[in-house]
């Protein structure tokens, strides 16, 4: 039964980005492990998420994803597929046909503004999934959530995300009580993991260690969602070997960036440029529209990630289907605040129940070659 109330990943980011959470760079420090060198990624793929969609036209469909799963497959030549988002049914559908297609499956369900129980319920259904497909030969990761201090109600006063980043914007919240209860809810959902899945489990924490630190001697694998700009990779490897001083694999659970001129240099306030208040929305400034910036950023940091060897990396995100792209109108390009590698193209753009397609971005494209040519060589 479908429990859950999801929001978006873009609402998430946009609100982050205002308390200057998101995407905030972390100083390049000497960790005291070292990068193993010379490997290779061990798993490259791609986050799909699986939310009910904002729109009717936007609402998820099982013969659309088994569609896409091909394509992830097939043409962008991902070996893993991040299934995240809210709602068991969408999420196990999902996860059910990448093991089918052969492709190793992160699943990770995303839940906000519903009760803790509700999202313990949750993590136990997807985990007691995760672990029938493992026990029938699946490549299955198993993560139980991603940064609870925002989506878990309690943590930070609040009742939605919204009013949660607004009290963190005002710095009206204690903080080392919000630690506290973050590490007692991440204790929780780890040991439920723990009870129903006896694979690798993980979690998707956001790259500020100093605002969500996070014990991973409770998991297999450090989770990272990762947003970071600099002009030289050494400064990346420098500031990512800080997360394998634990001893474990390390995976990049969400990388990329937007496609125009500057939005690297933004992290994850990229997609703080639209104009939320007018009616239709519309794109703040005079942006430049850039794939080719895109595509450049996700292909060196993947570089960085192969030459590490990390142990997956999964660009975030294969679709936004409600960030349609104009280009027509380039100030209602809603695409232009999407990471996603595809943009969305709908039919009637100014009807909202509109059927709509995706097409590939040169970020697509230039993921697409690299996957290919690194499980080439392996």
């Amino acid at each position: 039964m479908e429990k859950t109330k999801g929001i978006s990943r873009s609402q998430f980011l946009a609100g982050a980005a205002a308390v200057g959470l998101a995407g905030a760079v972390l100083p390049a420090e000497r960790a005291a492990a070292t990068a193993a060198r010379g490997r290779g990624l061990k798993h490259r793929g791609v986050v799909y998420t699986v939310g009910a969609g904002e729109t009717p036209g936007t609402a998820w469909s099982a013969a659309r994803m088994r569609k896409d799963v091909r394509v992830i497959r097939d043409v962008l030549h991902a070996d893993t597929l991040d299934v995240t988002g809210d709602g068991v049914e969408r999420l196990t559908a999902t996860a059910a046909e990448a093991a089918e297609r052969g492709l190793h499956v992160w699943l990770q369900p995303t839940l906000g503004d519903i009760p803790e129980r509700d999202i313990l319920e949750s993590i136990a259904e997807c985990g007691r999934f995760a672990e029938r497909l493992r026990r029938q030969g699946a490549s299955v990761d198993f993560s139980v959530g991603c940064e609870f201090w925002l989506f878990v109600p309690g943590i930070v006063p609040g009742e939605t995300v919204l009013d949660r980043l607004d009290n963190l914007q005002k710095g009206t919240v204690d903080m080392v009580r919000m630690k506290r209860r973050l590490a007692r809810f991440t204790a929780k959902a780890s040991a439920v993991g723990r009870d129903v899945f006896h694979g690798r489990l993980s979690y998707a924490a956001t790259q500020e260690e100093d605002f969500e630190p996070v014990d991973w001697n409770l998991f297999d694998v450090v989770g990272i969602d990762y947003y970071s700009y600099h002009r030289e990779p050494a400064a990346y490897v420098r500031e990512l070997r800080r997360y394998q001083r634990w001893g474990k694999p390390l995976a990049i659970t969400e990388f990329g960036t937007c496609a125009y001129v500057g939005a690297p240099e933004a992290g994850g306030m990229g997609w703080d440029v639209v104009d939320h208040t007018k009616n239709p929305e519309e794109i703040k400034g005079d942006l430049v529209r850039s794939e080719r910036t895109q595509a450049a950023y996700l292909t060196d940091l993947l570089e960085v990630f192969e030459s590490m060897g990390l142990y997956a990396a999964m660009a975030f995100e294969f679709v936004t289907p409600d960030a349609p792209h104009r280009p027509d109108k380039p100030r209602h390009d809603l695409d232009l605040a999407s990471y996603s590698i595809t943009k969305a193209i709908k039919d009637r753009p100014d009807d909202p129940r509109s059927g709509w397609r995706w097409e590939p971005k040169e970020a697509f494209h230039a993921l697409a070659r690299q996957y290919c040519r690194c499980a080439q060589s392996q």
